[in-house]
């Protein structure tokens, strides 16, 4: 007999077939297939997660010589995170219905489209053939066509695992694809302090080509031969106002916002308080935010992985670290205090976020996991709205200030996690059985 790709059931949690109802999902692909596929979505995620990182190394020197202000240079990701907010659930409901590669692959496609047109309008503008005014709102135009296709990849590519993998592999295999992303981010930095030796815009036409590659290699060789379509809809839609979850949705918009207050920030810090110039600065800002994503993927792959720490622990001493990155942020005017803030930071985000992350699948029950994984992801998008407006206008005023907002919030958010019965008691029910919470997010 033929085999068929597995069709997931919502109301069971496992895959089934046309062909078979109780075939297994191991039967639809070889586990050739499946190693050589998931290989290729690492790689792909990478590539996502290295343009990210990629993004807001050259941002900062790329803002000065188009004559933008830092509330100006942050518009296009604010701009494109609000549309993820609401687009990526969108992708990732289609994705059952078309299949997970398509979906794949439009939002690779969309990335590499708008990093490229990103990339082109602003060289414009800067070799001033056309007008700043004019380039500024097509690099905003550019940078929503990924907010509004792109959003569909991560979410597509953890269904596709999810099909394809036991209910003993889940996690490990979700993981996997969710740690493809962390790493992407920490060599992206590293792929962009090489490649602006070549020009400014070197990393961007890379990373554009790196995706329509990606996009290619899912074409030619990822296997899917029948769309998922589900079976039964959900009886209920799990809404961040219900009271098993809103507390963990609110902590994770803090911790959110504060992430995104040194990433948007650092590289502006680092040509302030360094003196440098321009053409010189993404090659410091990029060791730094190498060295903040390798703390975080320490965090994520190590600490969380390997040790049995609560979640509870995990939601305390991670916002205490961020706390302290903050302050030495603000007090630290030298290239080694900088660089070991951004360790800081790296390693307290990527203890906090899977802490508050695992403490809110807990909450709920098996068939709305899908649901609030998805409300933790709308907070990571939405932190990246609000994170660098607020970090951008305070700036303006001074550099440590958004530092010290942002270990106001962390402090707060310490507060909150004491105080909260949710979050006092966050994971109680995998303490009590002696389950480890791993649940793990990617590194925005």
């Amino acid at each position: 007999m033929a085999l068929r790709e597995p069709i997931p059931d919502s109301s069971l949690g496992r895959a089934s077939t046309v062909a078979d109802a109780d075939a297994s999902p191991m039967q639809a692909t070889t586990p050739e297939e499946r190693s050589r596929a998931f290989t290729i979505l690492f790689f792909s995620l990478m590539c996502l997660g290295a343009g990210q990182s990629v993004m807001f190394a050259i941002l900062p020197s790329l803002a000065r010589r188009l004559g933008l202000t830092e509330f100006q240079a942050s518009l296009p990701f604010v701009t494109s995170a609000a549309i993820w907010v609401f687009s990526s659930g969108f992708w990732g409901a289609r994705s059952d219905l078309w299949g997970r590669k398509p979906v794949m692959l439009l939002g690779l496609v969309a990335f590499g489209i708008s990093f490229g047109l990103f990339a082109v309008m602003a060289q414009l503008g800067i070799a001033a053939l056309i007008p700043v005014a004019a380039a500024y709102p097509l690099m905003i135009a550019a940078r929503a066509l990924y907010g509004l296709f792109g959003a569909g990849t991560a979410p597509s590519a953890q269904a596709y695992v999810a099909d394809r993998t036991t209910p003993e592999e889940r996690t490990r295999g979700v993981a996997t694809i969710g740690a493809a992303f962390g790493l992407g981010t920490t060599v992206g930095p590293g792929i962009g302090a090489v490649l602006v030796v070549f020009g400014l815009f070197a990393p961007f036409y890379f990373t554009a080509i790196a995706a329509f590659a990606s996009a290619a290699a899912i074409w030619l060789f990822l296997p899917e031969r029948t769309a998922p379509h589900l079976h039964v809809e959900p009886a209920g839609r799990l809404r961040w106002s219900d009271a098993r979850v809103w507390p963990f949705i609110l902590y994770g918009l803090g911790v959110s916002t504060a992430a995104a207050i040194p990433i948007q920030t650092v590289g502006y810090l680092f040509i302030d308080m360094l003196h440098l110039n321009p053409a010189e600065a993404p090659q410091y800002t990029g060791i730094g935010l190498v060295a903040s994503s390798l703390a975080a993927l320490f965090a994520q792959l190590v600490i969380v992985q390997r040790f049995n720490i609560s979640v509870r622990a995990l939601i305390r001493w991670g916002a205490i670290i961020a706390l302290a990155a903050n302050l030495l942020f603000a007090i630290g005017h030298q290239f080694g205090p900088l660089v070991f803030a951004l360790i800081l930071s790296g390693l307290g985000f990527g203890l906090v976020r899977p802490g508050y992350a695992a403490a809110a699948s807990l909450a709920v029950d098996p068939d709305e996991q899908g649901a609030v994984a998805g409300l933790v992801g709308a907070t990571n998008g939405a932190g990246f709205i609000f994170g660098p407006m607020i970090a951008t206008a305070l700036y303006r005023w001074s550099p440590s200030a958004p530092y010290l907002f942002g270990a106001a919030l962390m402090a707060a958010l310490c507060a909150y996690a004491l105080l909260s019965p949710h979050l006092r008691s966050a994971g109680a029910c995998a303490d009590a059985q002696g389950e480890t919470a791993e649940t793990q997010v990617p590194n925005a």
